[in-house]
């Protein structure tokens, strides 16, 4: 009980932070850097409709809630492709590691990039000849450690960068996540904090212009060297909470319905809910529902499956897919193979 408890005051706590850090929900819509972070990660978690806080059970988890990297049995290697929005693709790679009593250690990479355009202007509409492309890129190390057999807790830290051909910006965050099983049917309650850190400010020799001070003199230098000066932008602070239960749980069929409530600092709350259906935790099917109470969301049904096979001299390996509707922007896959060490 006592760590029921303190999980309630730190869940108490978290939504205090991440609610001092929204003032008006409706105009902050699209108002942070970093977008590419709220880009979910796993086929699993996003065919279950992105409710994965509380059941974050494999190497996803350091994207999700990385206590949950603690219920792992043996390390996992997860490699995930998404064919995203508007040609891009989005990569996520992760390996957790068990270093015994408890403790676990994660390096994961995230990366959204996109082919070569050509650089047209308002002169040369056809293109100048030149190319330029964008790709944002983080790099997170996790340690998670089980305080009991029954409560965990995580941590993120992660270098961010974007780029956009000749200008750059960085930035360091940090994630927190807690973690904790029930008693009651091996019900779970998930929490987490994403994205905590400075804001971002893209510099780089694309700033550096030319001016004339005062353009109804003549006589005075009308090129003088001067940089323009770039906003500052918070990262995209995200708090979630979320529970899962087993509804059925036998040798052979289990089934888990979760649902999450995420409190965004550049959005409305909303809430996502799924579940999934194992049989012999060989064979899986997902379905979900995203964003539910958020309004203008694009997105909404999602569905996926799963299989398990075991290798000898391999380990267990896993491929998952997943279909995500998102409205007028039709659709997006994701396909997600991990390998149990």
């Amino acid at each position: 009980m006592k760590s029921l408890h303190k999980l309630i005051i730190m869940v108490l706590l978290a939504a205090q932070v991440a609610g001092g850090q929204e003032t008006d929900r409706i105009t902050k819509v699209g108002s942070t850097a970093a977008a590419f972070l709220e880009i979910e990660v796993g086929a699993r978690a996003n065919g279950m409709g992105g409710s994965f806080v509380a059941v974050a059970d494999d190497a996803t988890a350091l994207y999700w809630n990385p206590a949950g990297i603690t219920q792992l049995r043996a390390g996992e290697i997860s490699l995930i492709h998404t064919d995203w929005l508007a040609g891009m693709n989005f990569d996520f790679g992760a390996v957790v590691i068990p270093m015994g009593a408890g403790n676990f250690v994660g390096l994961s990479l995230s990366a959204l990039t996109m082919e070569e355009m050509d650089v047209r202007t308002i002169a040369e509409p056809e293109g100048t000849g030149e190319k330029f492309d964008a790709s944002d890129i983080a790099v997170a190390l996790t340690y998670a450690r089980a305080l009991t057999d029954r409560f965990s807790i995580g941590f993120n830290v992660k270098f961010i960068s974007q780029r956009i051909w000749h200008m750059s910006a960085t930035n360091l965050a940090i994630d927190v996540g807690t973690n904790f099983r029930t008693s009651f049917r091996d019900m779970k309650i998930g929490m987490s904090i994403s994205n905590f850190g400075g804001d971002m400010q893209m510099l780089g020799r694309d700033v550096a212009v030319v001016h004339d001070i005062d353009e109804t003199i003549d006589g005075n230098n009308p090129t003088i060297s001067a940089d323009l000066k770039t906003d500052e932008w918070a990262l995209p602070l995200m708090f979630r909470v979320g529970i899962a239960l087993n509804v059925v749980n036998t040798t052979s069929h289990r089934m888990t319905l979760a649902t999450d409530a995420a409190h965004p600092n550049n959005n409305t709350e909303s809430i996502n809910t799924g579940v999934e259906y194992a049989f012999n935790e060989s064979i899986f099917i997902r379905g979900g529902y995203r964003s539910l109470f958020q309004p203008d969301s694009e997105e909404g049904l999602t569905l996926g499956a799963g299989f398990i096979w075991s290798i000898r001299g391999l380990g267990r390996l896993k491929v998952d897919y997943a279909y995500a509707d998102f409205g007028r922007f039709t659709s997006t896959q994701r396909f997600s193979l991990s390998i149990g060490l």
